[in-house]
Parts: structure tokens; C-alpha cells; sequence
């Protein structure tokens, strides 16, 4: 039975990996799965396209069960996730999973909130409707409106995991299909409530603080914010040329050092 390999490291090889070997290639990577991906595969996609116009990448959403599947059967080259593939999606599609970066799920409302700071009980009857009102917990007096991802959405399985626990999510809540579209929404909305890729938070929307601790890179870096987890690409069998050229430049120092800080996440080097 073949195994898989979950690759975070640096190759020795991988230093001295450069832009310019793309020069030696073409054809085309498709990539589909985890929106939290897109801000860092657009750039690539830009760096690697300006300096080779006979490669083409085409870069989709639709969240990383839907990279997973997607690569597993073949229909794109890489396949992102913002969860590690289960055992089962492992076997099935023999893949391989990258981890180039680490990202925190934050719990994010509209910058007119007052609320800084949470519980984790208290965000768990939140989301499960138990608590409907801001003022129930010192805000103001407005209806809350929770904003979910899809179940394919690997942010919502990681917020599930580590911060729903058990509890289900409202029936009442509204569904987006995005990092993106969760910022926009909670953006415009004075009643919202979302989680999100730490990656995605900025002055538009509001962080709230988890028992006192806040989403920063430095607090997920250190652990002080356990709520995190791996950014992944995801090959079918071991990649070769072109696609193992993309992602060896993942974890190249520009990549590594100065691209994915930028972008909001922790780097694995």
C-alpha cells in the first residue's frame, strides 16, 4: 500500500531554486480548493506568468474539500486546503500534502461592535443560537446574525474542530462561500458575527479576542492562540515539472521569508 507524506521542510535543493527556472518550462497548473490560499497563489501566479508567458495558471475556490476531490480525481494539478486531507481521502486518491504555512481562524464582527472580547462558551452559544442578542453580552441591543462557510469549507471544519466542539451551528445562520466574502459581509453588517482566516483580517472588519488573546501572527506563532492550522497543497502522487517547480518555489526564502508574512500567515521555515 503506498504512503503519503505531509512535506514541510525545506531540500537542501530548494535554496537554490530561483524564478528564473520556470524560464525552462510551459504548460499549465490548474489549482482549485482553500480560498485562504488565493491572496499568496495570485501573487505566484503573477511573479511566474510575468516572467514566462508560456505558462498559464488558473487558480479557483470553491474551498478544500472541493481542492481535495478535485485533485483526487484528477481534475486540476493542485489542490489547496486549509485542513489536513483524512485518512480515507489519503488512500483513495494516494495524495500528498505540502504544508508551506500556518494560519489562525479568528472570530471576527463589524468594526461598530463594542464587543472586544470573548469566551469560547460564550461564542459557542452564539453560533449555536443559544445567545441571539448583543446585549446579552454587554453590546448593544441588536439581533445577532451569524455568517457560516459551506461544509466543504475547510476553515469551517477547523473552527468546528477546535472551537464549536460539539455544538452545531444555527439554523438560522447565512451562509458565504469565501474568506473574501466573509470579510465583505461582516464589513457592511453592524448585527454579524463570522470566523475567518487570520489571513483575511484587516482594518474593515474587527477581531475578537478569544479568552483574552487576539488572532495576531505573534500569538499564533507562539501557541498563545491555539487556533490554528496548516495551509496545505495537495498533489496527486508525487509531483513532477512543472507542477514540482511550483511548488518547490512554496518554500523558496521569498516565498517563505517575505510573501507569506505579508499576506497575514506564518511561515513552516
Amino acid at each position: 500500500m503506498r504512503t503519503f507524506l505531509i512535506i514541510s521542510l525545506f531540500y537542501g535543493v530548494l535554496f537554490s531554486f530561483d524564478l528564473e527556472e520556470f524560464k525552462k518550462y510551459k504548460g499549465v497548473i490548474r489549482i482549485a480548493g482553500g480560498t485562504a490560499h488565493i491572496p499568496i497563489m495570485k501573487e505566484i501566479k503573477k511573479e511566474i506568468e510575468s516572467i514566462n508567458p508560456d505558462i498559464k495558471i488558473s487558480i479557483e475556490g470553491g474551498g478544500s474539500g472541493v481542492g481535495i476531490k478535485k485533485v483526487g480525481e484528477g481534475l486540476v494539478d493542485i489542490g489547496n486546503s486549509g485542513r489536513g486531507a483524512t485518512k480515507e481521502e489519503i488512500k483513495r486518491y494516494n495524495l500528498v500534502l505540502f504544508k508551506w504555512a500556518v494560519d489562525g481562524i479568528g472570530i471576527v464582527v463589524n468594526r461598530d461592535n463594542n464587543i472586544s472580547n470573548l469566551t469560547l462558551s460564550q461564542i459557542r452559544d452564539i453560533f449555536s443560537g443559544k445567545i441571539k442578542n448583543w446585549k446579552e453580552i454587554g453590546g448593544k441591543d441588536r439581533r445577532i446574525v451569524v455568517y457560516t462557510r459551506n461544509r466543504s469549507s475547510g476553515t469551517r471544519k477547523v473552527f468546528q474542530k477546535k472551537i464549536l466542539g460539539k455544538e452545531d451551528i444555527t439554523k438560522d445562520a447565512l451562509y458565504v462561500d469565501s474568506n473574501g466574502a466573509m470579510k465583505r459581509a461582516v464589513s457592511v453588517d453592524k448585527r454579524a458575527i463570522g470566523y475567518i482566516s487570520a489571513g483575511f483580517i484587516d482594518k474593515n472588519i474587527k477581531a475578537v479576542a478569544i479568552n483574552g488573546v487576539l488572532p495576531t501572527k505573534e500569538n499564533i506563532k507562539s501557541k498563545k492562540y491555539p487556533y490554528s492550522r496548516g495551509l496545505y497543497s495537495i498533489t496527486k502522487d508525487r509531483p513532477k515539472g512543472l507542477v514540482k517547480a511550483f511548488i518547490d518555489y512554496l518554500y523558496t526564502p521569498h516565498v517563505q521569508r517575505d510573501l507569506i508574512p505579508k499576506k497575514g500567515f506564518i511561515p513552516v521555515k
